[in-house]
């Protein structure tokens, strides 16, 4: 199917509306792309050569070359990528505190119960390294250095997506605060450790497995939707703070 000058502009103006531009900045330019496509005919061009095959970001790169992309909060989005983000470490931190932890996954300690003809039961108790230790405080490390990247790369992804011209400045903030943000998390967890092993004794292992990484991964979204609210300027500011040069 060719693709008409009348196909082009319509498209274009259905992704500045969905960009949020405002109406009569999206008639001005769609009155500029159809005298371009026209003139672009004459020499010759096809519409589809003169766009690059891609309507979506032609629209794009135009109204940021005027500065036009406004931008908006994404306060509940930021939140909740940075919570994907921070799933599978949170996920695999509460597994290995089950691996470290006395009487966890890797405790190899043997309690043996020997009777006595004229007394109490002895309890005999083995005592061996357990495994779990070490692997579990390498293991946070490593969880933590995961965290970090993956929770900034899921934001990064979600805000480029939307085509938000404060993404670098959010993503430089969030560089700055996510290790505040994960040593609050891991604080959080810790309490939690405390709160189940006082209220649930028999079950902490499984409060903690379960609550845990939710727990954990609400303070990273919380953190991030407040750094992201920190950084992102008010609407009418966006058009002269995030110019973006010529392309």
């Amino acid at each position: 199917m060719t693709l008409t000058v009348e196909d082009a502009i319509h498209e274009a103006m259905e992704t500045w509306r969905r960009l949020g531009i405002d109406q009569d900045a999206i008639d001005e330019m769609a009155e500029e792309l159809a005298a371009d496509l026209t003139a672009a005919a004459f020499d010759g061009r096809s519409v589809t050569d003169y766009i690059g095959g891609d309507i979506d970001a032609l629209a794009t790169s135009w109204v940021a070359e005027r500065g036009l992309l406004p931008t908006r909060p994404y306060l509940k989005e930021t939140a909740v990528a940075a919570a994907k983000g921070a799933a599978v470490p949170a996920v695999a931190a509460a597994v290995l505190w089950l691996a470290g932890t006395p009487g966890g996954l890797l405790d190899r300690n043997t309690e043996l119960m020997l009777t006595q003809p004229d007394g109490p039961p002895l309890v005999e108790v083995h005592h061996y390294p357990n495994p779990g230790v070490p692997l579990m405080w390498v293991g946070w490390a490593v969880c933590l250095v995961g965290a970090f990247f993956l929770i900034r790369r899921t934001v990064a992804a979600k805000l480029q997506r939307g085509h938000d011209p404060a993404t670098e400045e959010t993503l430089r903030a969030m560089t700055k605060a996510l290790p505040l943000i994960l040593l609050t998390a891991a604080l959080a967890a810790t309490a939690l450790n405390f709160l189940g092993g006082y209220a649930f004794e028999y079950f902490q292992g499984i409060v903690n497995v379960l609550v845990g990484p939710f727990a954990m991964a609400g303070v990273v979204a919380a953190g991030a939707a407040w750094v992201r609210d920190r950084t992102c300027p008010p609407l009418n500011a966006s058009r002269l703070k995030y110019r973006t040069p010529d392309l």
